[in-house]
């Protein structure tokens, strides 16, 4: 359980920063931009996947082992997809865009572009990691309902 809530706070903790390093860099001169592009690229990849993995396998260890059941409860069903789906959209869209991000700061040693839409990934994984926390602490929706037995 500790683990489970250290990586979740981190990860939770790791979006913010990142949104507050992308709202600066987009506010900052472009002569600053690279130096905001290495630092985001300094976390957003294995720092960051490595903190969703933990908190997706230790939530499925924790629901596994323990009376509350992976799929017996609809708060964990949805808390184990919103985790899925957020660890997916990290993998395929976010990292390989501020790698981008990166290797064109590497590459030029002038000012480089930092996407606007660098903005909905931290916000978006933010309100949806406090959704999930938050349903673990309220624990709403009960137990699903078992399926009758059809004899």
């Amino acid at each position: 359980m500790i683990v489970h809530v250290c990586s979740a706070g981190t990860w939770l903790g790791m979006d913010v920063v990142l949104g507050i390093l992308v709202f600066t860099a987009l506010a900052a001169s472009p002569a600053d931009s690279a130096g905001f592009a290495f630092a985001i690229g300094s976390f957003v990849g294995w720092p960051l996947v490595t903190a969703a993995l933990l908190t997706l396998l230790s939530g499925v260890v924790i629901a596994v082992g323990s009376k509350i059941g992976l799929t017996r409860h609809r708060w964990v069903l949805v808390k184990l997809v919103l985790t899925l789906v957020l660890l997916i959209l990290t993998v395929t869209l976010l990292v390989p865009s501020v790698a981008e991000v990166v290797r064109a700061a590497s590459e030029s040693h002038g000012p480089v572009t930092i996407e606007r839409s660098l903005i909905f990934p931290p916000i978006v994984s933010s309100l949806m990691l406090i959704f999930a926390i938050g349903i673990s602490v309220v624990r709403p929706w009960g137990r699903r309902r078992r399926r009758e037995d059809p004899r």
